[in-house]
């Protein structure tokens, strides 16, 4: 297994397959990622972030069944694993924690420029 540490893009991957789950394939997870991040996001970027979860253990795929609107291609269905829910456990935990502790006053005495 590669390293555990999570990057912003690869949350949302991950936030992604859990939202579309059992219908989790690249260009559902694309799709999702522009109307609901708002992030338009290159298919080949999409590919190589699932792969490379896939790597770290926090991903699971599988080939489904090829159909005819497809052309008789198959789709790759995603899921998330055990140590996959984890990770994304952990990382809402830290942000919740980090957030609680940002006093409200500072917000009021920060000057945005």
């Amino acid at each position: 297994m590669k390293g555990t540490n999570l990057g912003e893009f690869e949350e949302l991957l991950m936030l992604m397959v859990a939202n579309l789950y059992p219908d989790a394939y690249g260009v559902a997870i694309r799709e999702a990622m522009k109307l609901q991040a708002n992030r338009s996001v290159a298919m080949g970027a999409v590919h190589v972030g699932l792969s490379r979860l896939e790597e770290k253990g926090y991903l699971t795929s599988s080939l489904a069944e090829a159909t005819h609107e497809r052309g008789g291609r198959r789709k790759r269905l995603f899921s998330i694993t055990t140590s996959g829910k984890n990770v994304l456990e952990e990382n809402m935990e830290l942000r919740n924690q980090l957030w609680s502790t940002v006093p409200e006053l500072t917000w009021k005495n920060i000057q945005f420029g």
